[in-house]
């Protein structure tokens, strides 16, 4: 797939099953591989004909799998801007919803977090990526959607933060959770390392095809898990009451 982005607001959302190449086209859109095939531009021009530095400094990642080195939560975030002040992270932190837990922590902005974050919750690591993109404050954002694995009050603080990042900002999102992406400007459906769909979410949906069976396959698994934890609770009510 070769894709030119151009506007800001841009919400390009890609998925499918697992294997299918969502991942494959964000290290290629990021550069840490060149394609075989066809090329990827930014701006009009082939990455590849560009500084590799300058498409690095373009490109902000908030990865599912989010990478902090054993140093001070100060210094995670600084890998956004290295030149960037105090103020500046605790702005980004902020704006993260980072800056209170961070501020619990014993030693604050300068707390030791562990190697890739070992003394910080899912949804902690999460928001300490996502102020690192913010002090970045590159054009292009490449979001894996990670929001699956974090309970629903850090789920929350995530997608408020998000919606700050993803402001005035191309985005591409790895999306799991197609309910999620409901709003995207474009949905690119692959499959085996192909395009099998594009368009809206309203028109994907209620056309034949592996959208439509991806949604509603998720649908049923969301009501089961209710109805499943709905019984669980009406399990423990009788003890309680006894």
């Amino acid at each position: 797939m070769c894709r030119t982005y151009r506007r800001e607001g841009t919400v390009l959302a890609l998925v499918g099953p697992s294997g299918a190449g969502k991942t494959t086209v964000a290290n290629l859109i990021a550069r840490f591989w060149d394609p075989q095939e066809g090329s990827v531009q930014l701006g009009g021009v082939d990455i590849r004909e560009l500084p590799l530095d300058y498409v690095h400094r373009s490109i902000s990642l908030v990865l599912q799998d989010v990478f902090l080195f054993n140093d001070t939560v100060k210094a995670n975030i600084k890998i956004g801007n290295p030149d960037a002040s105090d103020a500046q992270v605790e702005a980004a932190a902020r704006a993260a919803y980072a800056h209170e837990f961070v501020e619990e922590l014993p030693n604050g902005y300068d707390t030791i977090i562990g190697e890739r974050g070992v003394r910080l919750s899912g949804g902690q690591k999460q928001r300490i990526s996502i102020a690192r993109a913010l002090l970045h404050d590159a054009p292009i954002l490449i979001l894996d959607e990670a929001t699956s694995s974090v309970d629903p009050e850090a789920e929350h603080l995530i997608q408020a933060a998000l919606a700050r990042l993803v402001a005035e900002r191309t985005v591409l999102v790895i999306a799991h959770r197609l309910s999620t992406i409901r709003q995207a400007s474009e949905i690119v459906v692959l499959d085996k390392g192909r395009v099998v769909q594009r368009g809206r979410h309203d028109d994907l949906v209620d056309a034949p095809g592996l959208y439509a069976t991806l949604y509603r396959a998720q649908q049923v698994a969301r009501r089961w898990d209710v109805a499943t934890s709905q019984r669980a609770e009406e399990e423990r009510l009788p003890q309680a009451v006894e």
